[in-house]
């Protein structure tokens, strides 16, 4: 697989657990475990897909993960009514 291939699954793994981050108390346990559950799925994703860890490849896939989070977290603020209206 590709980069770009490999960067939207990141991306997509990361959205439920964004969304389950985004109503836990910050820094709690459930907190850190939506933020460090989806680790080991996506470095087995990047090492089986062949990519390793190339000089482009590690900001992409840390972006993606990191994108992912954070839209899940504010798809979850807006169907709760507390995002921007």
């Amino acid at each position: 697989m590709s980069l770009w291939t490999v960067a939207p699954l990141v991306f997509l793994l990361n959205l439920p657990f964004g969304y389950w981050r985004a109503s836990t108390k910050k820094f709690s346990r459930r907190w850190m475990l939506a933020a460090l559950l989806p680790v080991p799925p996506a470095v087995a994703l990047i090492i089986y897909s062949g990519i390793g860890w190339k000089l482009i490849s590690f900001p992409v896939l840390v972006g993606a993960f990191f994108l992912g989070q954070f839209v899940g977290g504010k798809v979850r603020l807006l169907i709760s009514g507390k995002g921007p209206r």
